[in-house]
């Protein structure tokens, strides 16, 4: 990633160019492209397959204005990060949200800044931590709306959860081992074709909000501000694109039917 395409990124996410290596940038960076950047598999339920080249991701993300799932949020964020010079390096996850963990399919990027590991994640959904966490076991660690907390997990490596009703609820697990670009092709591969992905399965979309977050759900749009939900069923297609548009800041360009198949 060059200056001008670092710089236009910097436009997308409505932040100054900040090169500092500092964990007050890592933030500002991170925060800026969840509340800008939706969460969105609108792509892999229209048919379209999702390419992990850092080109076709930034043309996606960043000059058309899309949003994508982990691989695409997360693979931009990490490219930005590498090229901004921060000491950073793939993780793939085991998502634990079923009785029964998944593949290694979930990407992260593990950051390296004075000698404390940082978990950056911009890309799980309606649990996307909303800000980096320090990987620090048995503590519980704030933002400023969720908390969380690692785990060492005896057959899973590190686990993450988060606090729901006052109860953890288990996101994902990281065995901290090397990733390859085939590791990343397989998981992909899975997570966007397979009929057993969720996301095969239905329309995903999500948005953080400095008060909460926006998400969706087939038909399903929910409001979160302040700890109340807000919930609208989205029952026509003019609903449903100007839901997207003014809630996700997506214009999708595909017909209403061809999603409509998915609800």
């Amino acid at each position: 990633m060059n200056q001008e395409m670092l710089t236009h990124y910097f436009n997308r996410i409505g932040l100054p160019k900040d090169t500092a290596l500092t964990i007050e940038n890592l933030k500002m960076i991170h925060r800026a492209q969840h509340r800008t950047i939706p969460f969105e598999n609108i792509d892999i339920v229209n048919g379209q397959s999702i390419q992990l080249a850092d080109e076709v991701i930034y043309e996606k993300l960043v000059n058309n204005k899309r949003g994508g799932y982990c691989h695409e949020l997360n693979g931009l964020l990490f490219t930005v990060l590498n090229a901004l010079g921060f000491e950073a390096r793939v993780l793939l996850g085991r998502v634990h949200l079923s009785p029964e963990p998944t593949g290694r399919g979930h990407r992260v990027t593990l950051v390296m800044l004075n000698g404390q590991q940082w978990l950056v994640d911009a890309g799980f959904g309606t649990f996307t931590p909303r800000e980096p966490l320090p990987i620090e076991f048995d503590k519980e660690l704030a933002t400023d709306l969720q908390v969380f907390r690692f785990l060492r997990d005896e057959d899973y490596g590190v686990l993450l959860q988060v606090k729901e009703s006052d109860e953890w609820l288990s996101l994902y697990s990281l065995d901290m081992g090397y990733v390859c670009k085939g590791d990343l092709e397989y998981a992909n591969h899975f997570s966007s074709t397979h009929l057993d992905s969720v996301f095969t399965s239905g329309v995903i979309a999500a948005l953080s909000t400095p008060e909460g977050i926006n998400t969706l759900s087939n038909q399903q749009l929910k409001i979160k501000k302040n700890g109340v939900i807000q919930q609208i069923t989205l029952a026509d297609e003019t609903s449903y694109f100007k839901a997207l548009k003014d809630y996700f800041g997506l214009e999708p360009n595909l017909s209403y039917k061809k999603i409509e198949q998915h609800f």
